[in-house]
């Protein structure tokens, strides 16, 4: 005889059955990409498909296939793989439908491929000028595409939305978010919300005021526009943001912010709960980094570093919550924010999550933003906690740096970065890559803004200072640490850590079989018991993949995806750090049961040529290391240690057409765009004397062919 309990869920299971069935019908005769609605909403409970950044509106990263396990997963191998042919960082979540897998590279660059072949069905390049190279802060990444009713919908570098039919690959409407009078870029993914598409944009490190807008996802047509900062004129915008500008502009002091946007800028991570019909933005630093020099240290400087939640047919301001007040540190507010369901206190809460740089777990209600808890996830001494009435940090008086070095916890890569958090609903816990780390901090009082440059406004190191910091920074590199962590977000404490090797492990996916998936610094992807942080499966893959993985269903088959492709501010964190180990070109790997597929062996490093002489005086030099700082190292790291390409292994010829390259922008197409508006010809000579000097000093100490490796 069949229980009560089990009656209601047997009925429940059918009505689910019959609902499933149904909608798999009215998909029959549709083109690839069929994603509405109604199909978003089904993913809740069907785990098929990959149709969106976080697989669902949730982000959780969660999928409840469960067909790989704890049992079979030491079987897992490569299906297929693409050689992507491309050594800057691919950050992308790859999406799924409809038997056909979409992904995007850097420069913007579009693939569709059977999902069981790999064939490529179709390639679409939107041709991004590649000066705007020089906008991006950490390489012309793209971090993820859309889909939306037979369209695959990007956003570009220089800022262009562009939907693709999704069958051939052929733009359907292009519109261009943003102008080009500011040093803007897109990196993060475009997001559709019912039908909006909704994207922010980069720059803030350079100069720009930040926004978010929404489109509509059929025909392009502007929706709304929201700004993160006030208008430097005073004036309204006419947009949607301008009915708490008054409030937001009382939140900000007089400085250089003026002169430089304010940043705040939505790079990464934006989120939407369709039953609040609410769009959560979050926000990243300010322009420029320094309080001081932004706000005169006046003023929490809102947006920044804050999840603002707005209405998402609107675009009216609803509710924020700004981790850090007058932010002072480049701790950005751009990381996962994934919904979820936690009973706290006996009671069911609706709930967003986050853990951005600043090193805390934030847990808040995703309908009117109340703080709830917030814990330390790795060393903090910026702030010694977080006040539980206001939510407000209480900040470390001490970590408000001077001209005097001072060392701060967390470094401005963070306790965790832009990495995807994923949510298992089964485990109830939260899972994210964290990085223990610091850095040195003094506020130089020589700085001067300049659009168009880093504008950190630290620095000014000479004499003791500079003594100071050299000791600062052996303390701060012996502290380093990596880890998956699993995090209790009730009990906002960790329930398990695993070490791994450095900074840069990539963005977690979760299964129904208590899986978890990530790419790790080991050159290898792994998965990892949901429940333990026990290691069950790990496979060399001659790359470190920091890509969000995701897996689908496909003829009875289970299959898993990811990028392998080190890069971005990762990988200039390595780079600057001399300890890059070598590595192969990017790949997208896609893996199931029994996949026999082999990777080709890698290539051995090149050696580095001899540098030419040192003939540039001691003065022209040092000139040259502070021009080379302002507008080289975001590209070619710090020290010219590394980068997107480690200029101190130019060739003879090279060195020869460097004023060419520089100034006329011969290399313009591969990214390396002409800086005639901002160098002049002896500011170059400076530039090509420093970095002369700098070979000279690390020629003979190259590792050729060390480093870890794959293994």
């Amino acid at each position: 005889m069949i229980s009560m309990k089990n009656r209601v869920a047997l009925v429940a299971a059918l009505v689910l059955g019959l609902a499933g069935i149904g909608y798999a019908v009215a998909q029959e005769g549709r083109g690839p990409a069929a994603v509405d609605s109604a199909r978003m909403a089904a993913q809740a409970s069907d785990g098929s498909d990959w149709l969106h950044d976080g697989r669902t509106y949730s982000a959780q990263r969660y999928s409840p296939l469960d067909q790989i396990d704890a049992g079979n997963v030491s079987r897992l191998g490569i299906a297929w793989y693409d050689e992507l042919e491309t050594y800057r960082g691919v950050e992308a979540t790859p999406l799924y439908a409809d038997g056909v897998l979409y992904n995007i590279l850097p420069w913007n660059v579009t693939i569709a491929y059977d999902a069981r072949t790999g064939k490529r069905l179709w390639t679409y390049d939107p041709k991004v000028p590649r000066e705007y190279g020089r906008y991006a802060c950490c390489e012309p990444v793209a971090r993820g595409l859309a889909m939306w009713k037979g369209k695959i919908i990007i956003a570009t570098l220089d800022g262009r939305l562009i939907a693709l039919d999704a069958a051939t690959g052929k733009p359907v409407w292009t519109t261009q978010t943003f102008e080009h009078d500011m040093p803007y870029s897109i990196t993060g993914a475009p997001r559709v919300f019912d039908g909006k598409v909704v994207v922010g944009q980069s720059g803030g490190d350079l100069g720009v005021r930040g926004f978010v807008g929404a489109w509509d996802a059929e025909t392009g047509k502007k929706l709304w526009k929201f700004f993160l900062t006030p208008n430097p004129t005073g004036q309204p915008d006419g947009e949607a943001s301008d009915s708490i500008m008054p409030m937001v502009r009382k939140t900000w002091g007089d400085g250089m912010w003026t002169e430089l946007g304010g940043g705040a800028n939505a790079w990464d991570s934006i989120a939407y709960d369709p039953k609040l019909k609410m769009v959560y933005i979050g926000t990243g630093n300010g322009s420029p980094l320094s309080w001081e020099h932004r706000s005169g240290s006046k003023g929490d400087n809102l947006f920044i570093c804050s999840i603002v939640a707005v209405n998402s047919e609107t675009g009216n301001y609803i509710w924020h919550y700004q981790m850090v007040p007058g932010e002072d540190w480049d701790y950005t507010c751009t990381s996962s924010i994934v919904s979820a369901d936690l009973k706290i206190g006996g009671k069911t809460r609706q709930v967003l999550m986050q853990a951005p740089k600043d090193g805390f777990f934030y847990v808040l209600d995703r309908k009117t933003g109340q703080f709830l808890s917030a814990e330390k996830i790795a060393p903090v001494n910026w702030a010694t906690g977080i006040d539980p009435k206001t939510g407000r940090p209480q900040v470390n008086p001490a970590a408000r740096y001077g001209t005097e070095p001072v060392l701060v916890m967390p470094g401005p890569g963070g306790a965790h970065n832009w990495f995807p958090m994923g949510y298992s609903p089964r485990t109830g816990l939260a899972y994210l890559p964290t990085y223990e780390s610091a850095m040195v901090y003094a506020r130089d009082p020589n700085f001067k803004p300049k659009p168009f440059r880093s504008n950190s406004g630290w620095g000014g190191y000479t004499g003791e200072a500079l003594k100071k910091r050299i000791e600062l920074m052996k303390q701060a590199t012996a502290m380093d640490r990596a880890y998956l962590t699993a995090w209790d977000p009730v009990k906002q404490k960790a329930a398990w850590k695993v070490p791994l090797p450095r900074h840069g492990n990539g963005g977690v996916m979760i299964t129904g079989s208590d899986l978890v998936f990530e790419g790790t610094t080991r050159q290898t992807f792994a998965a990892f018991d949901a429940r333990t942080g026990k290691l069950l499966w790990e496979m060399p893959v001659q790359s470190a993949p920091v890509s969000g993985p995701i897996t689908y269903m496909l003829d009875g088959v289970q299959y898993v995806a990811v990028n392998a492709g080190w890069g971005g501010g990762a990988a200039q964190v390595e780079r600057g750090a001399g300890i890059e180990m070598p590595r192969a070109s990017a790949r997208l790997l896609v893996f199931k049961l029994g996949g026999t597929a082999q990777l080709p062996p890698m290539k051995a490093e090149e050696k580095a040529p001899e540098p030419p002489p040192v003939t540039a005086s001691e003065a022209q030099i040092a000139r040259g290391a502070t021009l080379f700082a302002e507008t080289c190292q975001v590209c070619h790291g710090q020290q010219a240690i590394g980068g997107v390409k480690d200029l101190r292994r130019m060739t003879r010829e090279t060195h020869a057409l460097f004023n060419d390259i520089v100034l006329k922008g011969i290399y313009a197409d591969k990214g390396m765009a002409s800086f005639a508006d901002l160098l002049e010809p002896e500011d170059v000579e400076a530039i090509h004397g420093y970095l002369i000097a700098r070979a000279n000093e690390d020629w003979g100490q190259s590792r050729e062919g060390a480093g870890a490796g794959p293994h």
